[in-house]
């Protein structure tokens, strides 16, 4: 047995994609050849490629008449096999040592940051419309820390240990879960999608892995980077199969062992209900994490520094087109300053260009299928007939060539207006104007307008201002930001999550996480056991 130390993460850096950079040569190259291409995405279980015959396209949400190629749909049958391949490889991956499982991820870490960084930006951009920025963020650097930092997370776990008073070894060894790990990915983050299921597989866990029918794309390169960087057969099984389909099957398995789960409130909770029903079918009690919802906020004293406001609205509400659970969707603005800001605000608004993310000039790109394009433009609509709202800027919705929605600014005339409520998942940002002597109030109305609980964001300069705001809303975000936009976590700097409707709080990109995939058995050796039984207590004056 040999004690090994997995080298020190450092967060990838981010590559400025400048005109005639290598960078931006690369991964314009890479577009152009995969979106010339069509390629055949089969599920994979048990290390084999799965074909079928029913053959679903895979279209750019930026021009959806456009192919770039075709998915296998798996049906109950897949998903029988996926669980039986998992189990069949679990006990020779639980036994792999830890050193060989982490050199698996840390190896397919420098094949995304070296030879496939462009061909993974290049599938996130196309499949999922985000600009070279918001697909370098997040399908390269966020993957890459990922995969780096979970390993030495998973290093820092291993050497937590218990006290040994004198002649005995106290020890506890952290076991995967008995079972398979099922895991449902969102099309928003290439990232997530790739980390819910490698998470529990570098602690030793076998999974299931199910991704939004929209990330298959980029689900599809993840699969072939992990192959190449030695992923045993069986111990991650990806499966295109619709979602009450592979549930009925897993949630009645016995060897069901946990749920790593991104995406909406109201299917986790139903997933939620369904494994409580089912407690008794299975070997142990299964572990849940899931990060879902948010309605996420920023709020505004009246002495910030407004054009740093502005700039974390637009950015923190319009970036990937508002389609991330920390994206900002609600804005409070106190009255003496609230025209200043919106002008700026509408300024920068007036300036972003929206279209294909080949062309680098788009900040703003397609909303990801038709689906979130009539929801999000139904949003709109009513802001537009209603008399509680009004849309001061943007409120254009186009799909005939691609899913494209303006960033819309709406401003509410009552402070439990629709939009300032429920989640939209687009690039829609509602303003209500509260009177400045109404700070007190507003803090209250932040925290209770929302069930969610993810991220939110206050700009003030003073510091008692500050500390107030941070006591009175510590439970209305598991993320808060002080003078910044709501978005943008970094593995290793703010492990992401929120609780209430938000989710279990488990923190993506930490230890927390990690420890989630795990089960200790506490170990005890006495070095010199006792040969008497009577205590000490028992001897007569």
């Amino acid at each position: 047995m040999h004690v090994f130390h997995v080298p020190t993460p450092r967060n990838e850096a981010v590559p400025g994609y400048a005109p005639g950079s290598p960078e931006r040569i690369a991964v314009k190259q890479a577009l152009a050849e995969m979106s010339a291409r069509e390629i055949e995405a089969p599920m994979f279980i048990g290390g084999k490629e799965v074909f079928t015959t029913d053959r679903r396209p895979l279209s750019p949400p930026h021009n959806h008449r456009h192919v770039l190629g075709y998915y296998s749909r798996g049906t109950g049958e897949h998903v029988t096999a996926a669980i039986e391949a998992a189990l069949a490889a679990k006990n020779a991956w639980e036994n792999t040592p830890w050193q060989d499982r982490a050199a698996v991820f840390l190896k397919a870490a420098d094949l995304i940051a070296g030879p496939w960084r462009a061909r993974m930006n290049a599938a996130t951009m196309l499949a999922q419309s985000k600009n070279i920025y918001q697909a370098e963020i997040d399908a390269v650097a966020e993957l890459v820390d990922f995969f780096r930092f979970n390993a030495h997370f998973m290093e820092q776990i291993y050497r937590d240990q218990p006290l040994s008073p004198a002649g005995q070894w106290n020890r506890l060894e952290y076991r995967a879960l008995e079972g398979f790990v099922f895991c449902v990915t969102p099309f928003n983050f290439t990232s997530i999608a790739a980390n819910l299921p490698t998470a529990p597989a570098m602690m030793g866990n076998v999974c299931v892995w199910k991704p939004a029918d929209s990330q298959i794309y980029s689900a599809h390169i993840i699969m072939q980077i992990l192959i190449e960087a030695g992923l045993p057969a069986g111990v991650i099984n990806l499966i295109y199969t619709d979602g009450p389909t592979a549930g009925d099957i897993v949630f009645s398995h016995r060897d069901f062992a946990g749920l790593h789960f991104t995406g909406s409130t109201a299917v986790f909770q139903h997933m939620w209900k369904t494994i409580g029903q089912n407690l008794s079918l299975y070997k142990s009690y299964p572990r849940i994490v899931g990060e879902t919802g948010g309605k996420d906020f920023i709020l505004v004293h009246p002495d910030s520094d407004l054009q740093a406001v502005a700039v974390g609205m637009v950015r923190g509400a319009f970036e990937f087109q508002g389609q991330k659970c920390s994206a900002a969707s609600r804005v409070y603005l106190p009255a003496s300053v609230a025209e200043d800001v919106l002008a700026r605000a509408k300024a920068m608004m007036a300036e972003l260009r929206i279209g294909d993310p080949a062309d680098f000039r788009n900040f703003i790109n397609a909303v990801i299928d038709e689906r979130a394009f009539d929801k999000i433009s139904s949003y709109i609509e009513h802001a537009r007939t209603s008399a509680d709202a009004e849309i001061i800027a943007g409120g254009g919705c186009d799909k005939s060539v691609g899913y494209f929605i303006e960033p819309t600014l709406i401003r509410a005339k009552t402070p439990d207006y629709l939009t300032l409520r429920e989640e939209i998942f687009g690039p829609v940002l509602t303003v209500y104007v509260y009177e400045d002597a109404q700070w007190e109030e507003t803090l209250r109305l932040v925290d209770q307008t929302s069930p969610y609980a993810l991220t939110g964001a206050v700009f003030a300069r003073d510091r008692y201002v500050i500390a107030q705001a941070s006591e009175a809303l510590r439970h209305s975000a598991g993320n808060f930001y002080i003078n910044d936009k709501p978005t943008g976590a970094v593995v290793g700097q703010q492990p992401f999550g929120g609780a209430r409707a938000s989710g279990t709080n488990d923190k993506a990109g930490s230890y927390l996480n990690m420890i989630r995939w795990v089960s200790p058995r506490t170990m005890k050796e006495n070095f010199a056991p006792p040969t008497d039984w009577r205590y000490p207590f028992m001897t007569e004056e």
